[in-house]
Parts: structure tokens; C-alpha cells; sequence
């Protein structure tokens, strides 16, 4: 750490009197006024951080080199998959530094490209970014969805295809959308919060209630739109539109919280009989019991990919006018192993069908009419990243990945070939893959169970117990943290002389809904076990040591990174937590984080509160220990989905706790601005933050910058 021995945080002001009793116990709540985003005491609580924390990263002797490197690692060139709409082709690419991608249009795939919508021209910040987005079925009208500084707040705007001017209208006040157009290509469905009251502009704390689903007519105001759905009595509840495949039917999917959702639809004839009102929903799963997900229909059978009674999901087939479970039909059984992943419908009557299968991404071809094996589709061992394709079409696009693979884009023309052929390989300048290696290896957590992690690394590393390590986690919402290339990790294995892990811990879906339920609600305590197991097996195993392992998690995973390093302090160095849920008694209070009782539980409840009382960073945080991992939390002003107050909170409870007694161990917050959660974060945000990130790593764990 340099000669950098002692600090001095600000003095947080702590209100005694904000004291409550919840289920029979007291609890303190000193920092509550930190809640207020808006107040002069907030802002300059923010300066004061800011104060600290920027001297301290921007002395690192090398942050000039990691910034320039990073500038030319990621100055390539990044694409997505094609897709063809109408008889156009699009697809996003990024030139290399470019805020964010570029949406083009080609008329063939061998024709000229050209910028269909640029959204560094609507920004000059770059802090606009393309979040949802529909064709229309002829491919006549694009609607897509803007949001500013990474709020999850989204504005709708439309474009004639042909033209490329767009209408007059802009749908505000979305958020948690879909959009669906009706196959008279004249309108879509679409979801927003119309009562929302306070501003929007992803700074507010307000609680996101009663979403209403609305009908819009091209080339019509705002206020002309027609409520469809609404759920008066349910304000929790979220819907989300689809018009089936053949525009005869409104799939309405229904979620409370991040788990199990109802799935409705209504009859759709839109020449006879206009959408004038409310639509009247019949129930298909009318029960929060399982996840269902529409595939595709043929009339009023319906396919849906579930996990009803099938941890790792399966494929059945649904008469929607007699949905009794009695009545439905498998078309793929549950593997008994492997998790069905997703499931797409192309070709008139195929099915592109993804596993995962120990956390790495399997494709198959299947028939729609039984779910039978056509073939499978050899691919490189990794992560389907992204995939194209409609049952209208003949062609499919998929994007394959891994840690050390920043892509390879397949097509397969299924009129003409079963074999897919490489359309474009996304390579970046000076990395050599096959100077790194990725191993995969099956540690024990505390009670025996086995969990799987990815270690990356230099191929000539002497595992000695000396390199520095850096472990990701995230745990949680049944998201599997499958390989994906990052810029960043190339920095760390070839300039620091470093490795990094994942660790694919309980609470997520690597190993379908059993593996998300042995890491959530009173079964989360595991997350926490499997993680500190794995930072225990890399330095059991002299991949690294204590004081050279870092871990690194975002959002639940920031919770994830929070919690050990109260629980463990011992056993890490450094600790980054991105946008973390910090206080697990008020998570529920502010904007959706009610949604999140599907994996936390409800601290409302008795049971869920003792529960959740037990590991939440803001109060637990230990008194007496010798030691605590160097602590850099990141959050982000626009961060509506986990709001700032989790982090400054936990910020100031650290400094008080800890602060005087370790004054040798760096405790710090990097508040940013008009930026969010992470989704849509410019490069140049992007970059900058990892600068710094990297900074405060190098200087903690005392690491070298090699040429």
C-alpha cells in the first residue's frame, strides 16, 4: 500500500433517535437520513466520500498505463448477431471506442452497411443507450426504447424503416416493458407506470407500483393509448406482452417477483374487432408456482418452456382452452442433469434448443412436433451469448463465447444445411488465447456439497501461493455465471501477472431450480459458505494467498462480497462491491427491490426478517477483528434498481465501525455520476471505472505493473 499508512474519513452525523422495533427486536437505523437522495447533508456526504476515495486511487504510479492499455485493448471492433426483419438485415457493432453500439442496416448480407440509428448522436456523453426494441411484422416500423444515464427508465420512440425519421410521439414513463406489435403492423403493447408521481429520472427512491399495459397507435399522442391490463388490487405486479407467432393471440406474462410468474392471454382480431378497452384475460397458469415462458404456438396449442414439477426445466405442450395439467404434453422431458436453457422456435417447425450443461452452453436441433433429436450442432466450448432467428425464417445467428474467446458468430441456413459455418470472428488485438489456459474444477463447501469454479490463468504461472488472484461471485435470481470474455481479466493475467476465477456458486441456475433454491429465502447462508469455500480451495491449492486474493461481485453479488468480508475478514485482501444490496431490512422499501422477496424473503415477515437480520452487511459488520479486506464500494447516482443509499450506508457504518481502529485499511466509496446500475454504462465510463478499480486493487494487494 505504499507509504500511505493512515486514514481519515469523514464524520458521519448519526442520528440516535431513529431507532425502531421490528419483530420484538430493536434496531438503529443512524444513517436513515442518507436515504434522502436529494438533501444538501446526502450531496455532501457524496463530496466527502469522493474526497478520500479519488486521492487515494488516482496516486496509483501506473494508472496512466492501465488507462491507455485498457483504451487499446477494447479499440476493436464488436458485433452482434445479424437478424433479418421485413427483408432487411440488422445487426449492432461497436468500432472499438464507441459509447455504445451502433445499429445498422443492410439490404443483403454481402451488401454495403449502413447506420440505421446511432445513439452517440443523441448523446454527446454517450449516456444514452438502446435498451428494448420491436420490428413490426413487416419490418415497415422499428420501436425502441432510450434510457438516460443508466436509468432503468425508458422512453419509446418509433422509426419508419424506409425513411429513418422517426414519429412525432415519445411513450414515457416505461420501465420493466416489453413491446409486441399486433400483426396489422398499425400498433403495439407495451407497459409503463402512468401514476408515478415523483420524478423519473432514475435519481428518485419511490417504490415502482401498479404497471398498466397499454395499446399504441403509430403516429398518435401519448394520452390516445389504450389501457389494456391493469391489476388494481395486485400494484406489486408486473406484466409483459406477446403477440403470438401467428397474431391471433395476447400472451400476457405476469411476475410479483423475480420468481414464478402466471401467463394469461385473450383472443386477437384486430381488422374485425379494434382494441378499444380493457382486454379481458383468460388464465393458462394462474398460480405463482413455476416460470413459464412461451416458445411458440400452433392455434391454441401453445409450447412453454417450465419448470413446473422439473428443476431443470422441460418442454410442454398446452392446450390454452383446456390448460388443466392434466391435459398437457411433454415434448422434451426434464434432463436428468442437464438444464434446459432456452428454446427458439425457427424454420416453420424446428427447434433451436440450448442446454447447460456443467455451466457451459450445449445447442441442439429438434422437431416442434415431439421434441425429437434432429442433431446436435458442434460448437466451441462456451457460452451462446446471443441467438437470431424466427419461425418465418430459414436462417439462424448464434454468438459463441468464453473466458478467453471474445466471439465467433455461426450462421446456418436450415433451407440448405444443417451445419453451421462461421460468419465472423471478433478477435482483439495483441491477445494471444493459447498463451492462457481455463480449467474447471469441483471444490467442497461447507456441508460436502460440490460447486464448480473456472479458474483462468497464464499458462507459465508457478502456482506458488504468491499470484494475485481475483474471484468473481454472484449467487442468486436463478442467473448462471456461465464464460464470458472480458477486456479487462486480459489486463489482470498479462500485466499484473495475475489469474481470475468464478466461482459458480448456490443461488444461481448452473444447475437448474434445485441449485437456485440451495442459495436463496433460508437457504442463503450457502451463497455465502460456497463463496468463502472457494477463496479457501485458491489459496488451500497456492493458486494465491490471502493477501494477494481479491473478490469482485455486483448487485446481489456486491451483497455477496459484503457479507464475506464480514463474515471472513481474515481470508481476503481486497474487496469490490459494485451496487450492493446492503441493508436487507429496507431493500424492499425503494423502487422494485419488493420483487426481490422471491430470493431474500420479505423482513416484514418475522421469519424472513431473523433470517435476513443475520448476514446484512449494514449490520454486521464486526468490532473486533485485527483485520478487514481493503474496501472499495462502487455505486452510481442513477442507480435506480439498487439505490445509492444501500452503499452510502454501508459505507458510513464501515468508517465508524472500523475506520478508527484499522486507519491502515483503506474503507472507501466511488460515488459516480449520471450513470446506473451497469446496463447501457458508456465505454468511456466503463473504462474510467475500471481504471480506477484496478488502481485500488494494485495499490492494496501491493502489485507491480509489467510492460
Amino acid at each position: 500500500m505504499g507509504d500511505i499508512l493512515q486514514f481519515e474519513y469523514p464524520n458521519a452525523r448519526r442520528d440516535d433517535n431513529c431507532k425502531e422495533i421490528i419483530h420484538g427486536v430493536e434496531i438503529a437505523d443512524v444513517y436513515r437520513w442518507l436515504e434522502d437522495p436529494d438533501s444538501e447533508e446526502t450531496k455532501h456526504f457524496v463530496e466527502q466520500q469522493n474526497a478520500v476515495s479519488m486521492p487515494f486511487i488516482t496516486s496509483c504510479p501506473y494508472r496512466e498505463k492501465i488507462n491507455k492499455r485498457l483504451n487499446e485493448l477494447w479499440n476493436y471492433p464488436k458485433y452482434d448477431c445479424p437478424f433479418k426483419r421485413g427483408n432487411k438485415y440488422f445487426f449492432y457493432k461497436n468500432d472499438g471506442l464507441q459509447n455504445q453500439f451502433v445499429l445498422y442496416i443492410q439490404e443483403s448480407l454481402d451488401s454495403e452497411p449502413r447506420v440505421f440509428l446511432d445513439p452517440n448522436e443523441i448523446n454527446v456523453e454517450g449516456t444514452t443507450a438502446i435498451t428494448v426494441t420491436a420490428f413490426s411484422e413487416d419490418g415497415q416500423w422499428f420501436a425502441y426504447g432510450l434510457s438516460d444515464a443508466g436509468s432503468d427508465w425508458v422512453r419509446i420512440k418509433i422509426r419508419n424503416v424506409e425513411t429513418g425519421i422517426d414519429c412525432e410521439e415519445t411513450l414515457e414513463k416505461c420501465k420493466y416493458t416489453s413491446i409486441s406489435w399486433t400483426h396489422d403492423n398499425k400498433g403495439f403493447f407495451y407497459s409503463c407506470y402512468p401514476d408515478h408521481c415523483t420524478k423519473s429520472d432514475g435519481t428518485e427512491t419511490q417504490m415502482n407500483e401498479y404497471q398498466k399495459m397499454y395499446y399504441h397507435r403509430i403516429n398518435t399522442s401519448q394520452c390516445e393509448d389504450i389501457l389494456v391490463v391493469q391489476f388494481p388490487d395486485k400494484p406489486r405486479w408486473r406484466s409483459h406482452g406477446e403477440v403470438s407467432n401467428c397474431g391471433r393471440y395476447l400472451f400476457v406474462s405476469v411476475d410479483e417477483s423475480c420468481h414464478y410468474n402466471l401467463i394469461y392471454y385473450t383472443p386477437l382480431d384486430v381488422e374485425k374487432e379494434p382494441i378499444v378497452g380493457e382486454l379481458k384475460l383468460i388464465p393458462v397458469f394462474d398460480k405463482f408456482e413455476a416460470d413459464y415462458e412461451l416458445v411458440t404456438n400452433n392455434g391454441d396449442i401453445a409450447f412453454f418452456r417450465t419448470n413446473k414439477d422439473s428443476p431443470n426445466y422441460k418442454l410442454i405442450e398446452v392446450d390454452i382452452k383446456n390448460p388443466s395439467q392434466a391435459n398437457w404434453k411433454e415434448s422434451i422431458p426434464e434432463h436428468e442433469k442437464d438444464v434446459l436453457d432456452d428454446c427458439f422456435c425457427v424454420y416453420g417447425n424446428i427447434l433451436v434448443v440450448l442446454y447447460l450443461r456443467d455451466v457451459v452452453n450445449v445447442i441442439e436441433l429438434r422437431k416442434l412436433e415431439d421434441g425429437s433429436l434432429i442433431k446436435p450442432l458442434d460448437i466451441p466450448i462456451g457460452t451462446i451469448q446471443s441467438l437470431s432467428g424466427k419461425r418465418k425464417q430459414s436462417e439462424i445467428f448464434f454468438y459463441v463465447t468464453s473466458f478467453l474467446s471474445p466471439g465467433v458468430i455461426y450462421h446456418c441456413d436450415l433451407s440448405q444445411n444443417l451445419e453451421p459455418k462461421i460468419f465472423r470472428e471478433i478477435t482483439v488485438k495483441d491477445f494471444d488465447q493459447s498463451e492462457f489456459i481455463t480449467e474447471q474444477v469441483f471444490y467442497e463447501s461447507k456441508d460436502k456439497t460440490k460447486v464448480p469454479m473456472f479458474i483462468v490463468r497464464p499458462k507459465n504461472l508457478l502456482l506458488d501461493g504468491s499470484n494475485p488472484c481475483l474471484l468473481h461471485g454472484y449467487g442468486g435470481f436463478n442467473f448462471s455465471y456461465s464464460p464470458m470474455f472480458g477486456l479487462s481479466r486480459i489486463l489482470l493475467m498479462k500485466h499484473l501477472k495475475g489469474m481470475f476465477a468464478v466461482a459458480n456458486i448456490r443461488g444461481g441456475g448452473e444447475y437448474g431450480e434445485k441449485w437456485h433454491d440451495g442459495g436463496r429465502l433460508f437457504n442463503k447462508q450457502n451463497c455465502f459458505d460456497d463463496f468463502i469455500a472457494a477463496a479457501e480451495y485458491l489459496i488451500n491449492n497456492k493458486y494465491t494467498c490471502t493477501k494477494k486474493l481479491a473478490i469482485k461481485g455486483g448487485s446481489n453479488g456486491g451483497l455477496l462480497v459484503a457479507a464475506c468480508s464480514n463474515q471472513r475478514p481474515d481470508l481476503f485482501g481486497c474487496a469490490i462491491a459494485h451496487v450492493g444490496v446492503m441493508d436487507m431490512l429496507r431493500f424492499h422499501k425503494f423502487t422494485i427491490g419488493h420483487s426481490w422477496v422471491s430470493d431474500y424473503g420479505n423482513p416484514d415477515e418475522e421469519n424472513h426478517f431473523k433470517n435476513v437480520l443475520k448476514f446484512s452487511p449494514l449490520h454486521n459488520v464486526p468490532t473486533n477483528v485485527d483485520n478487514y479486506p481493503a474496501t472499495l464500494l462502487l455505486t452510481a447516482d442513477h442507480d435506480d434498481r439498487v439505490v445509492p443509499l444501500h452503499s452510502l450506508k454501508y459505507i458510513a457504518q464501515l468508517q465508524h465501525v472500523l475506520g478508527k481502529r484499522l486507519k491502515h485499511v483503506p474503507i472507501m466509496i466511488r460515488v459516480d455520476v449520471n450513470a446506473g446500475h451497469g446496463g447501457g454504462k458508456p465505454t468511456s465510463k466503463l473504462i474510467e471505472e475500471l481504471t480506477e478499480v484496478f488502481c485500488f486493487i494494485i495499490k492494496t494487494l501491493d502489485l507491480v505493473y509489467y510492460d
